[in-house]
C-alpha cells in the first residue's frame, strides 16, 4: 500500500500556530495594540495559576467566599496580587468568563484580558468638563460600581447618563460619543464583542462626516476590531463581513498620501479579516485579496522604517499564500511562502522576540512540508524537520504547553512523510513519539478536534510502521488510534475529516487482516477483514472468504457467492469465479493479463490447491508466486508464509 502523512488540511498535521483540526492554525499579526489574548501559558505565568484552577474558580464564581475552600480563596488572593485587582473584581472577573462560552484553555488568557480591560476603566473613569451635577454623580455611582466589579450596574447607570446626554446633544456630541466608547469598552472586558461594535459604531455617528474626524475615525477602528473579534473567536462570519467592510472604508478614510503608517495598518488588519473569512470559505477570492491588502501593507511599513511591523506583515502574508497555495496545488505560491518567512525571521529574531521566532519557525516548517509533499527530493522535508526543531527550542512545554504540542504534532507529520518516502522505521519511530508527545498536552478535554486529528496522524504513523514490519501489534495500536480519532471526528462537526478517518481505518483493518492471515492466524484475519469488506472492492471479500475457508467456516463459500453479485466483472472476478467452482484453474491463470495479475494468479491458485490437499501443487504455485510478485506486495510476503507452514 503506498500511503503518506497528509500535509495539512483534515489531519490538523501541518497547523499554523495560534488559536482545529485549523487544522491550519495561524498566528496574524494583530497591530491595533498589543495581543492581551494571546499565548495561554504566557497569560498562566502571568496570573501565576494554571489553567485547570482558573477553570475551577470560574465554576464555582457566584458562591459566596466562606463555601470557598481555602485553596480555593488562596488562589483569588493570588490573583488579586497578579492581576493587581481588588477581590470583588477579581470576582466579577470569574463570573463573566462564566457567563461566555469560553474553552477551558483560553481562560487564563482571557482573564488577563479582563483585567487589562479593568485598569483601563478604572484610569479613564471620571467627570467631563461641562456634566451637570447630576451626570457627574451618575458617573461617580458608575466608576464606583466598576471598582466593585458591578459592571451591568456601572452599564445600567451609564445607560442613564447615555440618555440625559443625548437629550443635549448637540452642546454634549462629545461627551455622548465618548460615553457609548465606555460602554463598548465595558462590552468588550465582558468579551461581548458584537456588543462593543455597537457601541463603537454609535460613538462614531454622533458626529457628522469631516467634525472631530479624528474621534470619529478612532472610533471606527475600534469598532471594526471588535467585528473582527466576533467573527475570529466566535466563528461569526457576518461580524467578518461588517468587520472588512469597515476597514475598506477605513482606508479610504486614512488615506496612504495623509498618514502612511496608519494606511498600512489598516490594510494590515484589512488582511487579517480576509484571510480568516477566505480560509472558511470556498474558492480563493478572499484569500487573494488578503494577500493584496497584505501587499499594500509593506509599501509603506518597510523592513527601514517599521522593521517589526514588517516582519509581522510578512508573517502574516505568507500564511494567506500558504493557505491559498495549499487550495490551488500551486508549488509557485509555496514558494512565495518561504521566502515572505525567512524574509519575516530577518527581523523576527530568537534574541529579540523569542516566541513571535518559533512561530515562524513553525510556519516556515509548515510551507516547506507543503512543498516537500510535492516534490521527490526530501530535502524540503529535511528542512521543515529542522524548522520544528528550531521553534521548539522557545515553544518548549513548560512555556507554551499548546504550541509546543502543536509544533510536536508538525513535527511528527513531516517525520512521518520522510519515513514514507524513504521506507525508514527509524523516522517512523520518531513520528510516533512526536505525536506522543503532542498528546500529552493536546488532551481530548483540552482541544478535542485537536486531539483527534493527532490521534488520526498517530494512526497513520503507525500503520505505516506495521506494514513495513509486519507487525500486527503496530497495526493493532493504528486501530486503536483512528477508533480514539473518531470519537470527536463526527459527522456533523467535520463529515470530511470522519470520512478521510473512516477509510484510513478500514485500510488499517485490512493490513491488519492480511498480517494475522501471513502469520497464520486465520481466526483472527477473520474478524478484521470482515469489518472492511463494502461489497465494491473484491480484494478484502476474496481474503474473508480464504480466512473463513482456512478455519473450516461451512458457509464460507455461500458468503463468497453472496457477495460476488456486487463485484465488478473485471480482475479479479476469474478468481472469485475459480473459488465458486464457476471456472477452471487453467482459465483463471489465461485471464490474468498484467504482470501482478499474473502473480496474484499463482497465488490465489496456491489457496485454492491447499483448500483441497494438493500440497505439491500448492507449493509449485506458491513458488511461482514468491518468483513473479514484487517484494512490496503482500501477496509476496503471504506466498512465503505458506512455503514456511508447508516446510519449503
Amino acid at each position: 500500500m503506498n500511503k503518506r502523512l497528509s500535509i495539512v488540511a483534515a489531519l490538523g498535521l501541518y497547523c499554523f500556530a495560534s488559536s482545529p483540526i485549523a487544522l491550519a492554525q495561524q498566528i496574524k499579526a494583530d497591530t491595533d495594540g498589543v495581543a492581551i489574548g494571546g499565548s495561554v501559558m504566557w497569560s498562566t505565568i502571568i496570573t501565576g495559576i494554571r489553567p485547570e484552577k482558573v477553570d475551577e474558580l470560574v465554576r464555582n464564581a457566584t458562591r459566596p467566599l466562606e463555601e470557598l475552600t481555602t485553596q480555593q480563596r488562596d488562589n483569588i488572593a493570588l490573583l488579586k496580587e497578579k492581576l493587581d485587582l481588588n477581590e470583588r473584581q477579581v470576582r466579577a472577573a470569574l463570573a463573566i468568563l462564566g457567563e461566555i462560552d469560553v474553552p477551558p484553555e483560553r481562560l487564563a488568557a482571557k482573564l488577563v484580558e479582563i483585567a487589562e480591560r479593568f485598569k483601563a476603566l478604572q484610569a479613564s473613569g471620571s467627570a467631563e468638563p461641562g456634566d451637570d451635577p447630576s451626570i457627574a454623580a451618575l458617573k461617580a455611582d458608575a466608576q464606583k460600581s466598576i471598582d466593585e466589579g458591578k459592571l451591568a450596574k456601572a452599564d445600567a447607570m451609564l445607560a442613564d447618563v447615555e440618555t440625559e446626554q443625548r437629550r443635549a446633544l448637540d452642546r454634549l456630541a462629545v461627551n455622548v460619543a465618548d460615553t457609548s466608547a465606555r460602554r463598548g469598552e465595558i462590552a468588550l472586558t465582558r468579551l461581548r464583542y458584537r456588543e462593543a461594535a455597537m457601541h463603537f459604531g454609535n460613538a462614531a455617528a454622533v458626529f457628522a462626516q469631516g467634525k472631530a474626524e479624528d474621534k470619529r475615525i478612532g472610533y471606527l477602528q475600534k469598532e471594526a476590531r471588535a467585528l473582527y473579534r466576533q467573527g475570529d473567536e466566535f466563528g461569526d462570519n457576518d461580524a467578518l463581513l461588517l468587520a472588512i467592510e469597515r476597514y475598506r472604508r477605513l482606508v479610504a478614510l486614512r488615506t496612504r498620501e495623509r498618514v502612511p503608517l496608519d494606511w498600512a495598518r489598516t490594510q494590515n488588519n484589512l488582511g487579517n479579516a480576509l484571510q480568516t473569512l477566505g480560509a472558511r470559505e470556498r474558492g480563493t477570492a478572499k484569500l487573494e485579496e488578503a494577500v493584496a491588502a497584505y501587499r499594500e501593507a509593506l509599501k509603506e511599513w518597510t523592513r527601514e522604517r517599521e522593521p517589526l511591523n514588517w516582519a509581522r506583515t510578512q508573517n502574516n502574508l505568507g500564511n494567506a499564500l500558504g493557505s491559498l497555495g495549499e487550495r490551488e496545488g500551486s508549488t509557485e505560491k509555496l514558494e512565495e511562502v518561504v521566502v515572505a518567512y525567512r524574509e519575516a525571521l530577518k527581523e523576527l529574531t530568537r534574541e529579540r522576540v523569542p516566541l513571535d521566532w518559533a512561530r515562524t519557525q513553525n510556519n516556515l516548517g509548515n510551507a516547506l512540508g507543503w512543498l516537500g509533499a510535492r516534490e521527490r527530493s526530501t530535502a524540503k522535508l529535511e528542512e521543515a524537520v529542522v524548522a520544528y526543531r528550531e521553534a521548539l527550542k522557545e515553544w518548549t512545554r513548560e512555556r507554551v504547553p499548546l504550541d509546543w504540542a502543536l509544533t510536536q504534532n508538525n513535527l511528527g507529520s513531516a517525520l512521518g512523510s520522510l519515513g514514507a518516502r524513504e521506507r525508514s522505521t527509524a523516522r517512523l519511530e520518531e513520528a510516533v513519539a512526536a505525536f506522543r508527545e503532542a498528546l500529552k498536552e493536546m488532551t481530548r478535554e483540552r482541544v478535542p478536534l485537536d486531539w483527534a486529528e493527532t490521534q488520526n496522524n498517530l494512526g497513520t504513523a503507525l500503520e505505516l510502521l506495521g506494514e513495513g514490519e509486519g507487525s500486527t501489534d503496530k497495526l493493532e495500536e493504528a486501530v486503536v488510534a483512528y477508533r480514539e480519532a473518531l470519537k470527536e471526528l463526527t459527522r456533523e462537526r467535520v463529515p470530511l475529516d470522519r470520512a478521510a478517518t473512516q477509510r484510513a481505518l478500514g485500510e488499517a483493518l485490512r493490513s491488519l487482516g492480511y498480517a494475522h492471515f501471513c502469520q497464520g492466524d486465520f481466526a483472527a484475519a477473520a474478524l478484521d477483514l470482515q469489518e472492511t469488506v463494502d461489497g465494491t472492492d473484491a480484494y478484502p471479500t476474496l481474503w474473508l472468504y480464504l480466512a473463513r475457508a482456512r478455519i473450516g467456516r461451512q458457509d464460507a463459500k455461500r458468503e463468497l457467492e453472496q457477495r460476488a453479485a456486487e463485484l465488478k466483472p473485471e480482475w479479479p472476478s476469474p478468481v472469485v469465479k475459480l473459488f465458486l467452482g464457476q471456472s477452471t484453474p487453467e482459465a483463471m491463470v489465461a485471464a490474468a493479463d498484467k504482470p501482478v495479475e499474473r502473480c496474484e494468479a499463482q497465488f490465489y491458485l496456491g489457496q485454492w490447491h491447499l483448500l483441497r490437499d494438493a500440497r505439491s501443487n500448492a507449493i509449485e504455485a506458491l513458488r511461482n508466486a514468491v518468483e513473479s510478485c514484487p517484494k512490496n506486495l503482500i501477496l509476496y510476503a503471504g506466498a512465503l508464509a505458506e512455503l514456511k507452514r508447508l516446510g519449503q
